[in-house]
């Protein structure tokens, strides 16, 4: 496996995006200090890369890269509702919960939410607690500001 990174920019700081040619195999958040490959990247990451600008520049709602799915079977199911939330919305852990049909699994759904190696494009971001916001990229201060942030990228001010 030769895996390739590179960064991109956001208002909040730098995302990383990591995978081979067959696919992304993880995004990082701008909690996560990675270093960046000096060889050439795989067209998949520059692919990627490119989306994500443009997502955080506002002209992109949907993402169209090959997933490297490597969880449970619980947390693709999952990973796999999250994308079908769109753009702008949000969902409590107990809809998702339902979704993937197990109605009362919403912490085990939080679980995969934090597991989710592809924050932003698969948009983990959009699934908030009953009565708050919910957690984030480790669930401190940071991680909240970057949820606030890609909620209030997609027009979201009123998460709860």
């Amino acid at each position: 496996m030769n895996l390739t990174r590179t960064y991109v920019e956001s208002r909040v700081g730098l995302w990383t995006v990591e995978g081979d040619a067959h696919g992304v195999w993880r995004v990082y958040s701008p909690l996560d200090i990675m270093s960046v490959n000096s060889g050439p990247l795989a067209g998949t990451v520059c692919a990627a890369a490119r989306q994500l600008e443009q997502y955080f520049a506002g002209r992109r709602r949907h993402f169209d890269v090959d997933l490297h799915l490597a969880g449970t079977e619980f947390q693709n199911e999952v990973w796999l509702a999250l994308i079908n939330i769109p753009y702008g919305e949000v969902r409590s852990y107990g809809e998702v919960a339902a979704t993937v049909g197990r109605p009362g699994a919403f912490r085990a759904v939080g679980n995969a939410n934090r597991k989710n190696p592809w924050p932003v494009m698969v948009p983990c971001h959009r699934v908030v607690a009953a009565h708050d916001i919910g957690g984030y990229a480790g669930g401190d201060e940071r991680g909240l500001r970057i949820k606030r942030f890609l909620l209030e990228l997609e027009g979201n001010t009123d998460y709860c």
